[in-house]
């Protein structure tokens, strides 16, 4: 967090939720790798940057109030994915050259780059610029997923320069993404975050990796898109300006006379 202490990361020892939702993190990766082998660029994206509906959701029940714009912007997001649901078309996607593996491995560098350039500056580009490259690292991790083919041998697994792209391009945007939300608001950087994710990866998927949408049904594939992606970003937007419902006081206790 800004402005914390080494120490601080030495007492997450001792919060044992925290390792719980680390541990729901890596599964729900594990589970949208195993579905990007089967699914669309373009509809795995939108439902991980509609996450933030579900969280919207469960902090909802859990006591905080959110507005009604809120609840419509998660409405909104839902029917796109449905939509999205309805017009994908699964099938494996076209495999990479060699080449293009060690590319999507190298853009890690780049966005490293733009973190230590935008570090070193607070001017009011500073956050979009970070939560572009966030995104960006983000995309390569879906592109890599979605290409990368589990050989029979675990060496070669490790091997595997897709392996390694989803490992450094995952690292490097989850730190790129934590400095753009200290720099600039939450909902103008999940905004372009989602964005870039969701928007780069899905052209790439459908202009070189084979990803389709079902005969005829072009139109609800676009319309689901852009509701998901309006819906990620109302969502964001109403559940970081949320506040939990304050509790009713408990009325006073009657004195005793003494």
């Amino acid at each position: 967090m800004y402005g914390g202490r080494c120490l601080d990361l030495v007492g997450l020892r001792r919060q044992y939720i925290y390792f719980v939702g680390l541990a729901v993190d890596v599964l729900g990766f594990l589970c949208a790798a195993a579905a990007l082998h089967r699914l669309p660029l373009f509809l795995v994206q939108s439902m991980l940057a509609f996450s933030v509906g579900v969280t919207a959701t469960i902090a909802a029940f859990m006591g905080t109030r959110l507005a009604a714009a809120g609840w419509v912007a998660l409405a909104a997001g839902s029917a796109g994915l449905i939509l999205l649901g309805i017009s994908a078309e699964p099938s494996p996607a076209r495999a990479l050259p060699p080449g293009w593996r060690w590319i999507l491995l190298g853009i890690a560098v780049p966005v490293a780059m733009i973190a230590w350039y935008a570090r070193r500056h607070s001017r009011s580009w500073a956050a979009p610029v970070l939560a572009f490259g966030a995104g960006l690292g983000f995309c390569v991790v879906g592109v890599s997923a979605r290409t990368l083919a589990v050989p029979d041998s675990p060496l070669r697994l490790v091997l595997e320069p897709s392996v390694w792209a989803i490992v450094l391009n995952g690292l490097t945007a989850a730190v790129v993404f934590a400095m753009a939300l200290q720099k600039g608001s939450a909902t103008a950087v999940n905004a372009i975050m989602f964005t870039t994710q969701t928007a780069v990866s899905s052209l790439v998927g459908v202009a070189y990796l084979d990803d389709r949408v079902r005969l005829g049904f072009g139109t609800a594939a676009v319309t689901g898109f852009v509701l998901a992606i309006a819906g990620a970003v109302g969502a964001a937007h109403y559940a970081s300006r949320a506040r939990p419902q304050r509790l009713p006081s408990p009325p006073p206790r009657p004195r005793v006379p003494v």
